[in-house]
């Protein structure tokens, strides 16, 4: 009986290992997926674009980039701070994460482009 436990035990705790591993992202794949935002965002220093930076915005509240002015009302309302979980929301659909934002990007599709670019901003803090 203890030793189905201790085997019932490993399995779930392999399966959680497996599962973190399987989101994790991959870096280099996120930096082609983030030439879709460099249009409007840098990640490399903090000069605003028609976007704000996004260096080190893990950890960060939302419209607290000190070099961007710009933010819409609902961004500096949104009382969001950008964790990883918020950044995948966001980057999946932006306009119903934070309603009136300005971003007028549509958000990615794919989960795996979502795990991805978030492995490549926290690459760049």
């Amino acid at each position: 009986m203890n030793k189905l436990i201790v085997a019932a035990a490993i399995a779930v705790v392999g399966l959680g290992l497996s599962m973190t591993e399987a989101s994790a992202g991959d870096a280099k794949a996120g930096a082609k997926v983030f030439k879709k935002c460099k249009a409007c965002h840098q990640i490399d220093n903090d000069k605003a674009k028609v976007g704000p930076s996004l260096k080190g915005i893990i950890g960060r509240a939302a419209a607290t980039q000190p070099k961007f002015k710009r933010y819409s009302k609902a961004m500096k309302k949104s009382g969001v701070t950008w964790t990883e979980e918020n950044i995948a929301k966001f980057l999946k659909k932006p306009k119903k994460f934070i309603k009136k934002s300005k971003m007028a990007f549509p958000g990615l599709k794919k989960q795996k482009d979502i795990d991805n670019v978030i492995a490549y901003i926290k690459s760049k803090s």
